[in-house]
Parts: C-alpha cells; sequence; structure tokens
C-alpha cells in the first residue's frame, strides 16, 4: 500500500525499467533475508517480519505494470492485455501452492550447505525458488523489455513519461480527467478487493464451525477449493475478452457485482438443521448466559468421550452457533462458484476502465492509488469480517457484505455514464456500440 504510488511516481519520470527492476531486487533480497532468518544468534522473529514486510514493499510494482499495460495498449487492445495479466496473476495463485505442497516432501531438516549457512528445507524452499524468479525476472526485463507508449488510437508517441514529452504531445494529453470517475473507480476496486479477501479470509473458520472439519482437513480442502476458483478465475478471464466486446466493460463490470451479491446472498443460514457444537475442554463459566443453559450443562457431560482428540464444531464461546441453522453445503459450493466467478470479472474490468478514463498521459501515480487502495482492503477485510463473524455469526456478516455489495452496485449505477474513455468523452475516438 504504501510502496505503489512510490514506485508509481517513480515510473512516471523515469523509464519504467528503473522502479521494476529495483522493487524485484528488494523482494530477493528480502527472500534470502527469509532464507537466513536462523542464522542470527537473537531477535529472529524482527528479522522475519522485516523481511516480510519489504516483500510486500517489493510488490508495490503492479502499478508500474499496469501502468506500463496502460501506456503500451490502444483502447482496442487494453481490455484483452489486461485480462491477460490477470490470467498469469492466476495462474501463480495456482501454481503457488502446489510448488508448496511439493517443497514440503523436503521435510523439515533438508539439507545444509554448510559453506554458506544455507539451510533448504520446507520451508526455505518455497523463498529460495521466489529469489530465483525474481533474479530471472530482472534479467528478462534488461533483455527483453523495451520502452513503449502508444496513444488510445495505437499511434506510437516519442515519449514514456512526463519529463520527456514535448509540447505537442503535453498538448494533446492536456484535458480535464474525470475526477468523480477516478475516485468511484477507486472506491469499485476497493470493495472488490475487500470482498475476496474477506471470502478467503472466513472459509477456515466457517468450514471447521459449520462442517466439524479439523485444522488439517480445513487447510486441505479449503487449499484444493482456492485453486479451483483459481482455475475459474482463469476461464472467467478469457471470457470476459470476448463478453466485453459483445456488451462493453462496464456491463461486465455490474453482471460481476451482482453475481458476487448472489453468492453472498446464498451463503446466508436457513432451516431447522443446526452445526455441532464444539463441547470439549469446556467449563461450566465458559458458557454464555442463555435459557439453554441447563440444556447445554447437560449436553456438554454427556458428549465428554474423548479427551485425545482436538476438539471439532462450532466452539460454544460463538454464543451464535446454538441459534444459527447451519450452512449447507450445497450452499457453500454454489456460492463459491460464483464468488469465484464475480471476482475476477469485476477485479479486470475495474482497473482496465480505470486506465481508459485516465486517458493517454502517463498514468503510474494513478496506478499506484489503485493499488494501494486494493492493498488497503485486503488489510481491512480480515479485520472486519472476523470480527463480525465471532461475535455476531454468518447471518450478520454476509448480510452486512450483501448490504455493501448493493451499496457498490448503486455508486456504480450514479457514475455508470462517466466511466468512458479519456479520449471518446473529448471526441478524439468513437465510442463503439457495446
Amino acid at each position: 500500500m504504501a510502496a505503489s504510488p512510490l514506485f508509481g511516481l517513480w515510473s512516471n519520470y523515469r523509464p519504467r525499467k528503473e522502479p521494476l527492476i529495483i522493487s524485484i531486487f528488494i523482494s530477493v533480497a528480502a527472500n534470502c533475508l527469509y532464507a537466513y532468518v536462523h542464522v542470527p544468534a537473537s531477535h529472529n522473529k524482527y528479522y522475519m517480519l522485516i523481511a516480510r514486510g519489504l516483500v510486500g514493499f517489493g510488490a508495490g510494482n503492479v502499478a508500474v505494470v499496469r501502468s506500463y499495460i496502460a501506456g503500451a495498449t490502444s483502447l482496442q487492445e487494453r481490455t484483452s492485455s489486461m485480462a491477460n495479466t490477470s490470467t498469469c496473476q492466476a495462474l501463480g495463485f495456482i501454481l503457488g501452492p502446489v510448488f508448496q505442497t511439493c517443497f514440503a516432501l523436503i521435510g523439515e531438516k533438508g539439507v545444509t550447505w554448510d559453506a554458506i549457512k544455507l539451510q533448504i528445507n520446507m520451508y526455505t524452499a518455497p523463498v529460495l525458488l521466489g529469489a530465483f524468479l525474481g533474479i530471472l525476472n530482472i534479467i528478462l526485463i534488461l533483455a527483453v523489455l523495451r520502452e513503449h507508449r502508444v496513444d488510445d488510437s495505437g499511434r506510437p508517441c516519442k515519449s514514456i513519461n512526463f519529463e520527456a514529452a514535448n509540447t505537442e504531445e503535453v498538448q494533446i494529453s492536456q484535458g480535464n480527467i474525470d475526477q468523480v470517475a477516478v475516485v468511484a473507480t477507486n472506491v469499485l476496486f476497493f470493495v472488490v478487493l475487500f470482498i475476496f479477501a474477506l471470502f478467503e479470509t472466513i472459509l477456515t473458520p466457517l468450514t471447521m464451525d459449520m462442517y466439524a472439519w479439523t485444522q488439517e482437513q480445513a487447510v486441505l480442502y479449503n487449499g484444493i477449493i482456492l485453486a479451483a476458483l483459481g482455475v475459474e478465475a482463469v476461464i472467467v478471464f478469457t471470457g470476459v475478452k470476448f463478453l466485453s466486446r459483445m456488451i462493453g466493460e462496464r456491463a461486465v463490470l455490474l453482471g460481476g457485482f451482482l453475481v458476487i451479491w448472489a453468492g453472498f446472498f446464498i451463503l446466508l443460514p436457513w432451516g431447522n438443521q443446526f452445526p455441532n457444537i464444539q463441547w470439549k475442554d469446556l467449563h461450566n463459566n465458559s458458557i454464555p448466559n442463555t435459557t439453554f443453559g441447563e440444556i447445554i450443562i447437560g449436553l456438554w457431560k454427556s458428549s465428554r468421550e474423548d479427551h485425545n482428540e482436538l476438539p471439532t464444531g462450532c466452539p460454544i464461546e460463538q454464543a451464535w452457533c446454538l441459534y444459527t441453522p447451519v450452512i449447507h453445503m450445497a450452499q457453500f459450493f454454489t456460492s463459491a462458484v460464483f464468488i469465484g466467478m464475480g471476482y475476477p470479472a469485476c477485479n479486470v474490468m475495474s482497473y482496465t476502465l480505470y486506465s481508459k478514463l485516465l486517458g493517454p498521459k502517463p498514468q503510474g501515480i494513478y496506478m499506484g492509488w489503485l493499488t494501494a487502495s486494493g492493498s488497503g482492503a485486503r488489510i481491512l477485510g480480515p479485520v472486519f469480517i472476523s470480527h463480525v463473524y465471532s461475535y455476531l455469526g454468518p447471518r450478520w456478516a454476509f448480510s452486512l457484505v450483501c448490504g455493501i455489495v448493493l451499496l457498490t452496485v448503486t455508486l456504480l449505477g450514479v457514475v455508470y455514464k462517466r466511466l468512458i474513455a479519456f479520449s471518446i468523452r473529448y471526441g478524439r475516438i468513437q465510442e463503439s456500440p457495446s
């Protein structure tokens, strides 16, 4: 969140290779620090925090990537190019856990390279792979990437940033950007990332509470579910490239939000079946002060069978477990499919429309703010859902999410006509029928 605007501003005034190489180098150095976090005699946890913080800082280069694509493509090419980039990102989300699982075969001990004090085990192998891929990326940037910029019609521009722009190009770039549309799109993107972050966060506690899964089962099954959603996202990214040509990006964005709303609405609990209650390791003074107290105590006494197994089910400390119906498995999987369909469509359409309404001038700083808003959503989403879910339960949590999505759809309806390309707004390019 902090790095995105900085790298974006940097890319506006200097060749984009510079922030890309520096940001990737920071990530490589951070991964190497993580691999050597066992070496210091003390304060290891602080070195680990520094390493993870630097990885997050290096990830701010997403703004530079998106601004490069925005500047290197015409309006007709933009949606397809953004979707292709998102497809690669989704493939990374799919393959990452696969590599992590394979590295688990190395074990905790692994092998040690004494000469350089390097331990290669299931914990360090992923970051070492990340460092290797980062170095490979730097080599590819130096060898392959070239500075390139075209206007919205696809005609090559002489300059790639503000500093080198001549008077004629500055005049072409002049025009008031619709700041209302800019702010609205940032809000839309925030909500998109907010919703998926909270869905990703709630998966494990929800499935453990509703279906009495163990921690191991929750990690395994939810990992499979997220991988399947990644595959679904790749399919959706491919589909929206063609769908947006027929009905337009704004319609796809609106449809994506409605599909997300349907997904969370389906998750609302209903019926007369209740989740299994986690009674084990319960003490009398931890029982909520409810009218069911005596019944609870009786059930608790009759259910303490095996003290060796970890308790499963909905924890009695969450009082809503006693009166909230279970979310059926069919509900859960249907909801996951809907959310997995709506999220990628909204994601790619948000920053595609954003790049188009900004116009021909370099977009680094604006893309930085967009990426920062998404990062902020990934911070606040888990905090929001974990507190609401723990204290009020899924009915309140998912009802509030449905309300947030409806408010977002209302905002989209208000600014719908303003979400048009800069060049179309000023009559330099005719808007397509869609």
